[in-house]
């Protein structure tokens, strides 16, 4: 083929390989036991399965309505409703989506510009800051302070502009595995009164918070709900992430501009997936028992390195936990984590990426969401460093 002398201009110039890309390959070079990426390595219920195989079967093989099988979006509502006391209308105010990260891609191309502000809490899941820089977005941040990841409301209020187009929150949270309070919420209800400031909420391990705790949807809250979309993910509820399923609520006046974009973004999901989880969440406790199941793959986590030199503080949700190895080396984070795959073969997460110019206060996250037998091994390795 002919070469030419093409200048491309990256619209995302400092985008680099993510680091779950970077360690998931140095796992599997290393043939390391992979606690990096967030993806349990056990397989999904096989009813759920056998729906998805029927559905198929039964000719649900094109596309899908673009906002989503009413049936499926029927069923969000109640469970919502159920569990939040917040109605939404699923004709108008419910979308399924591919993941949850593409829910959260289209609402801030919908409604993001050159210029807008949106606030990122920190450290963040790494999906954030790329879509709203691609759009013309200006990443504004507020650093939780790596101790205890509490919010500090004062800051946060300093970061209001007349900029600011959207705030971004994640509960439970990914990656420290801290949840929001009910006074969090209210604090973030009352900071966004008399503003157009849109919230999307990335609520995507709702059903995975521990020791009876309750999770705090943005949905529950009056002034909160009437500005937000709350993102929901099946792949992380019912341990299937690779089919990329979630979905997103939010009132009617900004659910029709996120259709727009998601009908020529990707249109429609999979068909028979969602005739599946159609079927599959009639029996609320497919979600409801998540909570119990993860606790004790938590609690088997925590067991195993309690005589191991790493500070815990237990994970109140998600299927993440953050160790601090201070007592163990002083390496940046990324050394460190890259030495335990090539020399103890565990993979993990360094924590430093997530936040506000690269702060390293040598934590590391590991994924539970793994086998019994995985997580014994694991904690046997790690004990001995």
């Amino acid at each position: 083929m002919p070469k030419y002398n093409r200048k491309i201009v990256s619209k995302l110039p400092k985008v680099k390989t993510t680091i779950f890309t970077t360690m998931g390959h140095l796992a599997q070079k290393h043939n390391a036991i992979n606690l990096s990426q967030g993806f349990p390595n056990f397989e999904p219920d096989p009813s759920l399965i056998d729906l998805v195989t029927q559905a198929m079967k039964q000719g649900y093989n094109q596309y899908a309505p673009m906002a989503g099988v009413m049936e499926l979006r029927e069923m969000i509502a109640a469970k919502i409703e159920q569990l939040y006391g917040r109605h939404y209308n699923p004709d108008s105010e419910i979308t399924v989506t591919i993941g949850a990260t593409q829910a959260i891609f289209t609402i801030i191309t919908a409604f993001v510009g050159s210029g807008d502000e949106v606030i990122v809490i920190k450290p963040a899941y790494d999906c954030y800051e790329p879509a709203i820089e691609v759009n013309g977005g200006v990443p504004v941040f507020v650093q939780l302070n790596n101790t205890d990841f509490k919010i500090d409301w004062e800051v946060f209020r300093s970061k209001i502009t007349p900029r600011t187009k959207m705030v971004i929150i994640n509960t439970p949270h990914n990656p420290s595995g801290t949840i929001f309070s009910k006074e969090d919420m209210l604090e973030l209800q009352k900071c966004l009164e008399n503003t157009d400031i849109i919230v999307i909420s990335d609520e995507v391990y709702e059903h995975i918070i521990f020791d009876g705790l309750e999770h705090e949807s943005a949905s529950k809250y009056d002034g909160l709900a009437s500005r937000t979309f709350v993102c929901g993910s099946f792949g992380k509820t019912f341990h299937i992430t690779g089919w990329k399923m979630g979905y997103c609520a939010g009132p009617v006046e900004l659910m029709h501009e996120f259709r727009k974009t998601h009908q020529f973004n990707v249109f429609s999901a999979d068909h028979a997936v969602q005739k599946a989880l159609a079927s599959y969440l009639k029996e609320p406790q497919h979600y409801l028992g998540l909570n119990q199941f993860y606790q004790e793959k938590r609690d088997l986590f925590l067991e195993g390195l309690s005589t191991s030199r790493f500070k815990i503080k237990p994970s109140k949700g998600t299927y993440f936990q953050l160790v601090d190895y201070n007592d163990i080396t002083q390496e940046p984070d990324e050394v460190f984590a890259e030495r335990l795959v090539t020399k103890h073969q565990i993979a993990s997460i360094p924590i430093s990426g997530f936040n506000t110019k690269g702060i390293d206060k040598h934590l590391l996250r590991f994924c539970f969401a793994k086998t019994n037998e995985t997580l014994e091994r694991a904690t046997e390795i790690l004990s001995k460093l």
